[in-house]
């Protein structure tokens, strides 16, 4: 949870140091998005394959050192009048690369800690921990970089990534060493694991749903800052309000997943979700007409309980379809599908915000993560009600 609320921060104050101290316009703020997500479009496939040969959790303590040594530049930085947006690209960038690796790892771990019956509850629970941490965490760091600024909050989310690390070091559920071969291709590898996750009737439309529900969803995110900064000029406590609301619902549906899988089914879950909740995000740029800000963020609280529903019930199934074996490379080909297609986005947000506003990019989004249940609707989700429970043996 440490990692966890050191990213809140990490989210808030980054953009903020560019924004605020920078004075970064648009496309700038774009720029930084897509270098703070670049890390899965450069490294994310062949990320899977070297996660598939190492342990996992050794993988995640060092990820965590290194990334709370890379978060303290940005005060150092600061301190010696040496700040520039270039160093900010360059965190963003390095800090992206170490967390795919992070990612990738915790989520292949997750089945060696837990049976495989019991991944909804254990994804569960960790969203509903994500979430918990994303409430506070933006409300934390909103007043934090009121009153420290945005580059000493970064100190703050630097010592969050080294508590991380020695949560990851109590875990004593053994872990497996993988399995070693005397000749190893890293491109046959990644190959191997695109051929199964391309391949697989439930694996494939929820590529394509996630891919395009991220696109739109971090356009989205790309001008949201902007837009409550300069549109309905909102401080830092104010942003951090609304993002702590706006992660609260992302709470309120990590503790109703369980129920509505167990009562819709996981794959009804992953098309569902974004149908029924992703309209509401157009409720943010229809506060320049006259709408309360209040129902806005309501709005925003309602896509995030949506989108955690369904990632819980997608990451269920995901993992359920997938041996032992082929797991690193397949949290490494979604995520390369889900991320690496996050800089594109952050330009795309960015190029369209300094074109049209920030307002239209809002309304873009939100109409792009509607139509992102198309996918998994016309597919064999549609019915999928059940985990797989034939997929624990190599293939």
């Amino acid at each position: 949870m440490a990692g966890q609320l050191a990213d809140r921060f990490v989210f808030l104050a980054l953009p903020l140091v560019a924004i605020v101290w920078l004075d970064a316009d648009e496309f700038e703020v774009g720029v930084l998005t897509a270098m703070t997500t670049a890390g899965s479009l450069l490294i994310g496939l062949p990320a899977g394959a070297w996660i598939d040969r190492w342990r996992k959790r050794p993988v995640m303590v060092y990820t965590d050192l290194l990334r709370a040594a890379l978060l303290l530049l940005v005060p150092v930085a600061w301190w010696a009048d040496a700040l520039t947006i270039w160093l900010l690209f360059a965190v963003a960038l390095a800090h992206g690369l170490l967390t795919v690796l992070f990612d990738v790892s915790y989520t292949s771990y997750l089945p060696a800690l837990v049976a495989r019956e019991h991944l909804v509850e254990g994804n569960a629970k960790i969203a509903a921990a994500r979430s918990a941490v994303s409430i506070s965490g933006p409300g934390v760091a909103g007043p934090l970089v009121g009153w420290l600024g945005a580059p000493l909050t970064l100190v703050a989310s630097s010592a969050g990534m080294l508590l991380s690390a020695l949560g990851v070091l109590r875990i004593r559920t053994p872990e497996a060493r993988p399995p070693s071969g005397a000749a190893r291709h890293l491109s046959r590898e990644v190959a191997e694991g695109l051929r199964f996750v391309l391949g697989h009737p439930l694996l494939r439309p929820m590529l394509l749903t996630d891919g395009v529900f991220s696109l739109f969803l971090v356009t989205y995110q790309t001008m949201l800052l902007v837009f409550l900064s300069r549109h309905l000029g909102l401080g830092s406590f104010g942003i951090g309000l609304v993002l702590s609301v706006m992660a609260g619902g992302g709470f309120t549906g990590a503790l109703l997943a369980r129920r509505v899988i167990a009562g819709i089914g996981a794959g009804p879950a992953v098309w569902l979700a974004p149908l029924c909740t992703a309209p509401a995000a157009a409720l943010m740029p229809a506060t320049r007409s006259g709408w309360p800000l209040w129902l806005a963020v309501a709005g925003l609280a309602l896509v995030s309980a949506g989108g955690v529903v369904r990632l819980i019930g997608q990451v269920g199934l995901q993992q359920a379809a997938t041996p032992d074996r082929l797991l690193g490379r397949m949290s490494a080909t979604v995520r390369f599908v889900q991320w690496g297609g996050m800089p594109i986005a952050g330009l795309l947000g960015g190029t369209l915000g300094g074109l049209l506003g920030a307002p239209a990019v809002l309304w873009i989004g939100a109409a792009g993560m509607t139509v992102a249940f198309l996918p998994a609707l016309l597919s064999p989700l549609r019915t999928t009600r059940e985990l797989p429970r034939t997929a624990t043996q190599a293939t």
